[in-house]
């Protein structure tokens, strides 16, 4: 079995550049630079992936000030909501019914408010979505970061001025980050300083549901050989799919953990053995994971899929469970050939590959995947990524 480790050292990283640093940016931030502000289109709250994994982890060096998109209400107003000491969660609440020309001046008066309310004078500029250029356009951070964890524009309901906005800011941007490998040779040509740093984990959060963790309340009544997905269940899913193996197998439970968003509730398959639990809090999962027998990627391939590089897909290993997904570029590209990861192209070779796993729960060696799971950690990948900023903000600072 071959491990495919591509870090970001290989994936567009210069050693040369970030030779030398020391990985503790608060000594070479503070004082300096003391704020991040991060503009995104996931709410904090949201489900608990790449955003919160990072910027949590960013907080150790700079205050953060999470932006998301509008409230829409009846007022005008700025909530900030403190998550700890470091990190604020910034709310712009605006009115039902206000034009998008508006809109976007309303927000560019809150976030000036913002930084005037807080002092925030040099900062880094951190976008995970182009539309918010429409009304931060006017900042002059220190440093700006585009952190592409997705393409949106592929997206169903994206802006039609997505495009443009990505344009303007991949030129102001001074680095470019990606959320996979696909997403990497998408954007390489670009910008100049584009670096590929794909789906990470936080092993040992998972490492426990290898053990036997009491089964949550509402999987409880939940028998037999229970299939588990756990994720945003939109246009990226695979209904047809479900829908089928659900009637083909119903000895088999299929368990979908996440929030249905972008799609019609009603649109869903419906069978007996399929079960929409909801959205769980991010410590909860290794108590799910625990109690399934394989965990599932059913994907639909399409432009919305094209990019994509499932962070589930090593939080299921960390779990111990095998995976069966459909073929997926970033999934088979890191994980192909893996013995307890199943690719498969069809309903009837997604079934096979589950009973495969279901029949046989013998497998590689942990040892060996679980060492390749741990250098693929949040913290290493937070660690490339803060080199690299100090790298800029240096040579920036130098410069004034």
């Amino acid at each position: 079995m071959t491990f495919r480790n591509e870090s970001a050292s290989t994936i567009g990283l210069s050693s040369k550049r970030v030779s030398g640093l020391s990985t503790n940016g608060k000594q070479q931030t503070s004082g300096v630079v003391e704020h991040l502000l991060c503009f995104s289109h996931l709410r904090w709250n949201f489900v608990y992936q790449r955003p919160q994994h990072l910027l949590s982890r960013a907080s150790r060096h700079w205050q953060i000030w999470f932006i998301e998109e509008p409230a829409w209400g009846t007022e005008y107003r700025l909530e900030i909501k403190a998550v700890d000491d470091r990190l604020r969660v910034v709310v712009p609440h605006l009115p039902h019914g206000t034009e998008a020309e508006t809109a976007i001046e309303l927000q560019r008066q809150l976030l000036d408010e913002l930084l005037l309310g807080e002092r925030i004078s040099r900062y880094v500029a951190w976008y995970y979505t182009p539309m918010a250029c429409l009304f931060s356009n006017h900042l002059r951070p220190e440093l700006t970061v585009y952190d592409c964890m997705d393409e949106l524009s592929a997206f169903a309901g994206a802006s039609p001025l997505l495009l443009d906005q990505e344009k303007q800011l991949l030129q102001q941007a001074d680095l470019v980050f990606t959320g996979g490998y696909s997403l990497y040779e998408a954007k390489q040509k670009r910008h100049p300083r584009v670096f590929a740093f794909p789906s990470c984990i936080d092993f040992e959060h998972f490492r426990p549901a290898r053990q036997s963790l009491p089964d949550p309340d509402d999987q409880r009544s939940v028998s037999g050989v229970r299939i588990g997905f756990c994720g945003v269940i939109d246009e990226r899913l695979d209904l047809a799919l479900l829908d089928e193996l659900a009637q083909r197998r119903p000895d088999w439970q299929f368990i979908l953990l996440g929030p249905v968003v972008k799609i019609c509730p009603d649109s869903l398959p419906r069978h007996p053995n399929l079960h929409y639990l909801g959205m769980k809090d991010y410590n909860q999962l290794p108590a799910y994971f625990s109690n399934w027998d394989v965990a599932m990627l059913p994907f639909a391939l399409n432009t919305a899929t094209r990019y994509i590089s499932p962070t589930k897909t090593p939080e299921y290993l960390a779990a111990g469970l095998p995976v069966v997904s459909t073929p997926i570029r970033d999934v088979v590209r890191t994980y192909g050939g893996w013995e307890r990861v199943g690719i498969a192209d069809s309903v009837e070779a997604f079934e096979k590959a589950i009973d495969l796993f279901v029949r046989n729960k013998q497998g590689d060696d942990w040892k060996a995947i679980d060492a390749f799971l741990r250098e693929q950690s949040w913290e290493n990948t937070w660690g490339q990524m803060q080199r690299l900023m100090q790298v800029e903000l240096q040579g920036i600072l130098t410069e004034q």
